[in-house]
């Protein structure tokens, strides 16, 4: 089940965060984030626990996919691609998505392109000595 984030994942939320940023708490105040107009945040629950999230910020005719997580003992189960097409059917977004990723981070590349994003840039040195691919899906 998909559902908006609610103030009681929030200590969830930060731990499948880590796995995504080790300063995934500093950087991301999930109680500003739920009160600003522009930030969506769903969780992605099942067996009664949050194991995955995606948020996405909208601007005018433009998306950023800004972090999409499932935890690793539920991963393989499709809930990534869920949660990204729950994104993509319930946007009023006339123009694109973009998203920043590792270049390494093959698994998640190919999901992305499942959905049609292609890789516009790269940005060197990204995450670290990693490079990141800026993907774009045209609507």
């Amino acid at each position: 089940m998909i559902r908006k984030l609610l103030k009681e994942d929030f200590d969830i939320v930060y731990e499948l965060g880590l796995k995504l940023h080790p300063n995934y708490k500093i950087i991301n105040d999930l109680e500003e984030i739920i009160n600003n107009d522009l930030n969506y945040f769903y969780v992605y629950e099942k067996d009664n626990k949050v194991v995955g999230f995606i948020h996405f910020t909208k601007l005018y005719n433009s998306v950023d996919l800004v972090d999409i997580i499932v935890s690793e003992e539920y991963q393989n189960q499709m809930i990534g691609s869920t949660l990204i097409d729950f994104m993509i059917t319930n946007l009023d977004v006339e123009d694109k998505i973009y998203l920043e990723v590792n270049t390494n981070n093959k698994k998640a590349i190919n999901l992305y392109q499942k959905f049609g994003f292609k890789v516009i840039n790269i940005r060197k040195n990204y995450y670290g000595l990693d490079d990141a691919y800026v993907m774009e899906r045209v609507i």
